[in-house]
């Protein structure tokens, strides 16, 4: 039985995510900063709540705790983001972004990231078949950013493409010094969800096929890669 974590999993794409996977078998905790939003899901899913806050040391440690008691993990899922757009779900432009945006962004999405990964690799080094999938953006390749006429290049936000960016990096160096850890970041495409204000243009059931299919890969699968549905991204 294969043992996976997905934080920020009571809604969007957290949420369609542990659903695929507790059908393919998967013992799932639903990780979750509200425990009762937390446990409503889980419920719901046949899935297994717990409180985590990837932004707090504390909550972050003490479910670490909890899944070794339960007997350990198999597959991490570092879903847990968020955009952080202004009043009137408009996106916080070059002009207007400050130290403090930044700072909060990368405390979830970056940060988040880092605290989850090693409070719980020594559980993911214990399992035969060890897998990290980083919830990324096409927002954090520099190349899709900079490339005039796309969707990317015309968003306007510093502090997501920013965090995403760091994101990849992370996982880059993380695949390199857990060479027996599947680690790799995933896009999963411009998704309708809470962080977007729904705006994407893409449901969660697509979004959540690329993070579904990396989730349940062998150990012969790729390590230290940026994939979105269709295949690799440039970085």
């Amino acid at each position: 039985m294969t043992t996976t974590l997905i934080t920020g999993a009571n809604k969007g794409l957290g949420f369609e995510t542990a659903r695929r996977l507790v059908a393919a078998g998967h013992t799932v905790y639903v990780g979750s900063r509200d425990a009762e939003r937390g446990r409503r899901a889980a419920e719901r899913l046949g899935a297994r709540a717990l409180v985590l806050d990837v932004t707090d040391d504390a909550s972050v440690a003490a479910a670490a705790r909890a899944v070794e008691a339960d007997g350990g993990l198999d597959v991490l899922v570092n879903n847990a983001g968020i955009e952080g757009r202004q009043e009137g779900n408009t996106v916080v432009g070059a002009a207007d972004v400050t130290a403090d945006l930044m700072r909060t962004l990368f405390e979830t999405n970056v940060f988040g990231v880092v605290r989850v990964s090693h409070a719980f690799l020594p559980l993911l080094r214990r399992s035969a078949a060890p897998v990290v999938v980083n919830v990324s953006s096409g927002l954090g390749s520099t190349t899709l950013v900079s490339a005039v006429g796309t969707p990317s290049y015309g968003y306007p936000g510093v502090a997501y493409p920013a965090s995403k960016a760091a994101v990849n990096m992370i996982t880059v160096q993380y695949a390199k010094a857990f060479p027996g850890i599947r680690i790799n970041a995933v896009e999963p495409g411009y998704t309708a969800t809470d962080l977007n204000g729904n705006t994407g243009t893409q449901t969660v059931e697509e979004g959540a096929e690329i993070i579904v299919r990396m989730a349940r890969m062998g150990p012969d699968g790729p390590t230290g890669g940026y994939f979105n549905a269709a295949g690799p991204l440039p970085w």
